[in-house]
């Protein structure tokens, strides 16, 4: 049976349209492009390399030629009790991170866009988001100081008022809270941000139409206005999960993992394996933590699609 030979533009119909698109839009990519290289030199190549070694042996992982192991780490990984621990801990502390930093920020955010704060607006406006550019270091030893139970400011406060003393870094009881609340102080300010950009450019006449027909003030901010607020909570909710699964920084400063590995999340857990030079386990549980960023993050999108208006 004989094939007729088509024209290139008849077997491919849309290439020259593709073609043509992409040569009216040459500026843009020409600009776009120096970002795309450094994105995947700096990126994604760095994590497929990470990915490669996690299946290799630890002792040949940085060789030239290394030697594969299959899914050994990933076995040896699962069956690790500290990294099962890790892991709880991390998910744990990631959900009350989440719910913490965006609860305060959306409530300083209506704060802030209300009338009650018209004078010294702009102080507070800076005052939230001044954190956020402050180093991570700087700060985080700032907190380990005031957490301190000989001679940290805190417990000095607490103890001129007549309260008890807070455990802060040193106690099992109260590391969690401790490191949370240092890291509410450095992040809830860019969540701030994004509110209150949202709450510019929500459509008021909606809430005065509610107002005329008598809704209380809780009515209109439920009804009204947090709906309205959809994109910025998606957006801030996916964000503060990526930012709390990967903690890091805040335990290498102020805790090491400690006390008695309350603070030892996967990160910090996967740092210690692979200054040991256990490299293939490390690297398996950062890929581990990687599949559950990505997993979560394509969750709560597909989550706030669906319910939007």
């Amino acid at each position: 049976m004989t094939r007729l030979a088509l024209p290139l533009s008849e077997e491919r119909p849309g290439l020259s349209g593709r073609l043509d698109e992409a040569w009216r839009h040459r500026i843009f990519y020409l600009f776009v492009a120096p970002f795309a290289a450094l994105t995947i030199l700096f990126g994604i190549w760095p994590i497929l390399l990470s990915i490669q070694v996690s299946f290799t042996a630890s002792a040949s992982a940085l060789k030239p030629s290394p030697v594969y192991v299959g899914l050994a780490n990933y076995a040896s990984v699962l069956a690790d009790p500290i990294f099962l621990a890790s892991l709880a801990r991390t998910l744990l502390y990631t959900a009350l991170s989440v719910v913490a930093n965006l609860a305060f920020a959306l409530a300083f955010a209506t704060l802030l866009d209300s009338t009650l704060l018209k004078r010294g607006n702009l102080f507070f406006r800076l005052a939230i988001f001044l954190p956020v550019v402050t180093p991570d270091v700087a700060g985080y030893v700032v907190w380990r100081w005031l957490y301190d139970r000989s001679f940290g400011a805190i417990n000095a406060g607490l103890e001129l008022i007549g309260l008890p003393a807070f455990g802060g870094l040193s106690s099992p009881n109260t590391a969690l809270l401790a490191v949370l609340i240092a890291e509410l102080w450095h992040h809830a300010g860019f969540y701030v941000i994004i509110f209150l950009a949202n709450l510019s450019i929500r459509d008021k006449a909606l809430e005065e139409a509610a107002h005329i027909d008598g809704a209380t003030t809780w009515q209109r901010w439920r009804y009204v206005i947090l709906p309205q607020l959809r994109p910025a909570l998606l957006i801030n909710t996916v964000y503060a999960l990526i930012q709390f699964l990967k903690t890091f920084t805040v335990v290498v400063v102020m805790t090491k993992g400690g006390p008695s590995d309350q603070t030892n999340f996967v990160s910090y857990y996967a740092y210690q394996l692979f200054d040991q030079g256990r490299y293939g386990e490390a690297t398996a549980m950062a890929s581990i933590l990687f599949a559950i960023v990505i997993g979560i993050s394509l969750t709560a999108f597909r989550i706030g699609d669906r319910r939007q208006p």
